[in-house]
């Protein structure tokens, strides 16, 4: 499983709706939404401030974690932006590899 920081900012229709249901009820329409293409809900956390929420994921790999927020940001609702989290170990394999790349002016 990989680990997903999803975070977003909901329209005039979905500040309506969440007052309307409540954030309980939009935790678990999010934590059924993710359970759907194979993943699991790790933590759901409203905000203030420049974005609504921040919910932390584990999906099984890229193309469910963009089925997913393609899902949400086609919706009227919200918006949101999806960034990929490593590990420290997956941090630390990547430090071993060594890429061969000229910077520019050279």
């Amino acid at each position: 499983m990989h680990k997903y920081l999803l975070f977003g900012t909901y329209t005039a229709e979905g500040f309506k709706g969440l007052v309307a249901e409540g954030g309980p009820r939009r935790v678990e329409a999010v934590r059924i939404a993710v359970e759907s293409v194979g993943g699991s809900l790790e933590s759901f956390n409203f905000s203030l401030g420049e974005y609504d929420f921040y919910v932390i994921v584990n999906l099984p790999d890229n193309v469910s974690a963009t089925a997913f927020s393609l899902a949400g940001n086609a919706s009227a609702y919200f918006t949101m932006k999806t960034v990929s989290l490593l590990t420290p170990e997956e941090l630390d394999k990547a430090l071993r590899i060594n890429v061969n790349y000229r910077y520019p002016g050279k």
